[in-house]
């Protein structure tokens, strides 16, 4: 049996108890100008059971691939004529836009105000944020009547852009802003990843400008409020608390500060949180928010960031109470789903494609059990698209209905309606779901009452609760 020794310097590992190796292109020094290589990693295993363990986890893992899902499910797709960028599908747009929709029901209930930035800023703009010192190797940017230019990687400067547009009073704050603008970020063609690492993208983005008295409430308001979206999701998670990072901005005092204020606002909230020394922004200290997904692998999706430095570097400020107009707001950066492409990704991959039903693409098909049933189908059809479902019918007659109602479970619609004459004649439904779960027959009305109540609640397990 061959062996292949460890570099870092334990005994013989039986290659039997080591996969085949995988490959990767690289550049020396992580520099693209340098010379490129090609890096080499494999896994060894204690024993047969942890490498059988292990293989099954690939193989489910590349099962809930997204990219497969979202080719056999028509979601989205790449290009070469635009690396990096997603094309959207009209069952993927779907996905897209019922997670936005999420979080601005959640933004009103919260006291967020939504607003739009521009896409293109004079480079200028990132000189005086510090980003450019910082990030300039992951700007796009290009050259416009002798001043440069770049597309936003991030929305912060351009909202101490709005915030600083007129002056600003106590009464306004706390003033929490979010933007879904779209981002732009130059990342290296081989650090590409399907929706997991993309080169254009949206988030959920939200700045809060508060006095810093206000700053532990905020705190925990952005805490209750991952909380609430994760729960929806049945997401569990973690939170580190990332600290000073050796290029820092600014004075220790004020790092010092911030982070006692977050560590203050953690210890009162009712979840365990871990220390990551020397890993915050370049701007601030941060809490990470780590998910953890149904293969048991983490995803770091939201963060909450204390800034001190950017209302310096904008010279930002309100009149207090006291009628002085030197008062220094405090910064909030806080996303709660990240990059929603990045999302749907994991979402993919941790339902297996199975779709909850209110995010489902694929909520209702319709078919009709003869050809004289066919009006009435479309009729039931035309109901469900103006209640406002994604809903389908099958016209095709060359299959029978169980062929059908399979075809519709594989294509993981959440329920099927089977309508024939007796259903015709009574203006009902005979309902059954993807799991092959069957009801009687049902009001047609009623059955739309009751699946818009299902959507409208977000419930993880709306053919269960029918």
């Amino acid at each position: 049996m061959a062996c292949l020794r460890c570099l870092c310097g334990v005994d013989d590992i039986p290659s039997s108890l080591m996969p085949g190796g995988q490959t990767a292109a690289v550049y020396w020094a992580g520099n693209p100008q340098m010379e490129p290589l090609h890096r080499i990693h494999g896994i060894s295993f204690p024993d047969v059971e942890a490498l059988e363990e292990w293989d099954r986890r690939q193989e489910e893992a590349k099962r809930r691939d997204h990219r497969k899902i979202g080719k056999e499910q028509e979601l989205f797709f790449f290009h070469d004529m635009s690396p990096g960028s997603c094309f959207f599908l009209p069952k993927g747009a779907y996905i897209y836009n019922a997670l936005s929709d999420f979080l601005k029901s959640e933004y009103r209930k919260r006291g967020f105000v939504e607003v739009v930035t521009p896409n293109v800023f004079n480079n200028k703009l990132w000189e005086q944020s510090g980003h450019w010192e910082h990030y300039r190797d992951n700007m796009f940017t290009f050259q416009l009547e002798n001043e440069s230019f770049s597309l936003k990687p991030m929305n912060c400067p351009g909202h101490c852009l709005m915030y600083a547009h007129r002056p600003r009073s106590w009464r306004e704050l706390p003033l929490r802003l979010a933007d879904f603008g779209a981002l732009h970020r130059n990342e290296f063609s081989g650090a590409l990843s399907g929706l997991v690492r993309a080169r254009r993208f949206r988030q959920d983005d939200a700045h809060i400008f508060c006095t810093a008295e206000q700053v532990e409430d905020e705190i925990k308001g952005c805490l209750d409020f991952l909380r609430a979206v994760y729960q929806v999701f049945g997401f569990s998670f973690r939170l580190y608390l990332s600290t000073r990072p050796e290029n820092f901005l600014g004075e220790r005092a004020f790092w010092d500060l911030a982070e006692k204020q977050l560590e203050s606002s953690l210890k009162e909230f009712d979840q365990p949180w871990e220390l990551n020394p020397g890993d915050g922004a370049f701007y601030g200290p941060k809490i990470d928010i780590q998910i953890k997904d149904a293969l048991g692998r983490d995803h770091q999706c939201a963060t909450i960031q204390l800034d001190f430095q950017l209302p310096i570097r904008f010279d930002l400020s309100y009149v207090g109470k006291d009628g002085a107009d030197t008062r220094r707001p405090v910064m909030i950066h806080r996303a709660i789903l990240g990059s929603l492409e990045r999302m749907i990704a994991i979402l993919a991959e941790n339902c297996g494609g199975k779709w909850p039903f209110w995010l489902s693409p694929s909520q209702i098909m319709v078919i009709p059990l003869g050809g004289n049933t066919e009006d009435y189908a479309r009729q039931v059809h035309q109901q469900l698209l103006q209640a406002g479902f994604m809903a389908d019918i099958c016209l095709d007659s060359g299959s029978t209905l169980n062929r059908k109602i399979r075809n519709a479970q594989l294509a993981q619609f959440n329920f099927i309606f089977v309508v024939g004459e007796k259903e015709r004649a009574s203006g009902t439904v005979s309902l059954r779901t993807r799991n092959n779960q069957q009801h009687r027959m049902r009001d047609l009305s009623v059955t739309i009452r009751r699946l818009l109540e299902l959507k409208e609640s977000r419930c993880r397990n709306a053919e269960d609760e029918f």
